[in-house]
């Protein structure tokens, strides 16, 4: 499982001292009132950053860190993540994971025939849309119609039966139509 969580992206400088603006990639911008320490990756090492002050500007959020106050100072920064740890991460409820967790899961039927693993989730606003990277060994390989053999299945209680995230695994319900029929 992951350890750090991205909580947002950098995406360009606002004034000249030193402040960034951030586009949230949380659910809830708000809570970056609440974080006193993000990570920066840089792609070479991650920076530990404390957050002095949070502004909201439309849709991003506003970050002066402590020690950075000159706009040459952060420039360099544009595209790259802020991370948080996994104990500065809210807690889920039950029933709820975070994304990062389920990337990777093997996924299997209920009857227990392997069927691929889990590469993606779509957040569609109705529910999660789980993306499902069928494996070409799978008696299910051919039935997907995608090139990609990539199966969209719904985050509902109909289709996902089981989720084990210490044994990396899901057991999933494939509903009528789902499949093409081959």
């Amino acid at each position: 499982m992951e350890d750090l969580f991205q909580v947002g992206i950098i995406t360009t400088t606002h004034g000249v001292r030193g402040e960034v603006k951030v586009f949230p990639t949380t659910d809830d911008p708000a809570r970056f009132k609440k974080l006193k320490r993000v990570l920066l990756d840089t792609g070479k090492e991650k920076l530990a950053l404390e957050i002095c002050q949070v502004k909201f500007f439309k849709n991003l959020v506003i970050l002066k860190f402590r020690g950075i106050d000159n706009i040459n100072d952060v420039e360099k920064y544009k595209g790259k993540s802020l991370l948080i740890s996994r104990e500065q991460a809210v807690t889920c409820e039950e029933g709820e994971y975070f994304i990062a967790d389920l990337i990777g899961l093997k996924v299997t039927t209920e009857e227990g025939q392997f069927l691929g693993e889990v590469k993606d989730v779509l957040q569609t606003g109705a529910n999660d849309v789980y993306v499902i990277q069928v494996d070409g060994d799978s008696p299910y390989a051919s039935r997907v119609s995608d090139k990609k053999k990539e199966l969209l299945l719904p985050a509902i209680q109909e289709c996902i039966l089981q989720i084990d995230l210490e044994q990396r695994r899901m057991q999933v319900h494939l509903m009528a139509g789902l499949l093409e029929e081959g």
